[in-house]
């Protein structure tokens, strides 16, 4: 008996690994720009762990997959797309423009905090955009949202897909406002007038020359909204 309440007090761990989600080809014409994309290793390795209810440890390992899953979104939005690691120097590398993505922000919940049968996922994504010369050109926040519903015994499955329609939620309105948000398309032209560049700060080895909504579900470019709707 005293093994049994040891094991209730100390509750269980779970970890969920995601897998690389897929997205569909959205039925968009590319934007004409040449783009670079730099995966910080903080975003490729992000790792989020957290104890629910003072009993459950989740480990929700994000980093890799998301990382893979930004690629392939800006390889299906821009004309051509180059992958810098996080030690590359852009200087070695002929772009328009350099998107640099961080993550700000993740939460989740489980069916025991919100007395309901669905696990829920919230990601605040940042896009810092630059010009070719390194001068940041725009910074953009992408808050997304997923839910599933609990699905087995320990729910890691229903958690990971509640991440990956949050993951999908963020590539749909990334689709739809990136462009218009932070006008990426100019830089097709030429680096930025440095006086209209955003001040404080540019890209580390650049030349240096001169709150949680739900965001709605794009229908149309691609069927992958953030809600499951098996859950509902």
């Amino acid at each position: 008996m005293a093994g049994t309440a040891a094991a209730l007090v100390a509750g269980c761990a779970s970890t969920v690994t995601m897998e690389l989600p897929t997205i569909p080809k959205p039925r968009l014409e590319k934007i004409p720009v040449d783009v670079a994309v730099r995966i910080p290793a903080e975003f490729h390795d992000f790792t989020h762990v957290e104890e629910v209810l003072g009993r459950d440890t989740w480990t929700i390992e994000l980093g890799s997959s998301n990382a893979r899953f930004f690629e392939q979104l800006f390889g299906h939005m821009f004309r051509t797309l180059v992958v810098l690691g996080p030690d590359d120097d852009p200087r070695d590398f002929e772009f328009d423009a350099l998107i640099e993505p961080a993550i700000e922000g993740f939460e989740f919940s489980v069916p025991a905090q919100t007395q309901t049968n669905a696990f829920a996922v919230w990601i605040r994504y940042r896009m810092a955009v630059y010009d070719s010369v390194g001068n940041r050109a725009s910074s953009w926040t992408v808050n997304a949202y997923g839910k599933s519903r609990k699905e087995g015994l320990g729910g890691s499955d229903s958690l990971e897909r509640a991440a990956i329609l949050a993951m999908r939620d963020a590539a749909a309105l990334i689709i739809m406002q990136m462009e218009k948000v932070t006008r990426i398309r100019d830089l097709a032209d030429g680096p930025l007038d440095p006086a209209t560049a955003e001040p404080g700060e540019t890209l580390a080895g650049a030349d240096t020359r001169p709150e949680n909504d739900e965001p709605e579900s794009v229908i149309g470019i691609f069927a992958i909204g953030g809600i499951d709707d098996a859950a509902e």
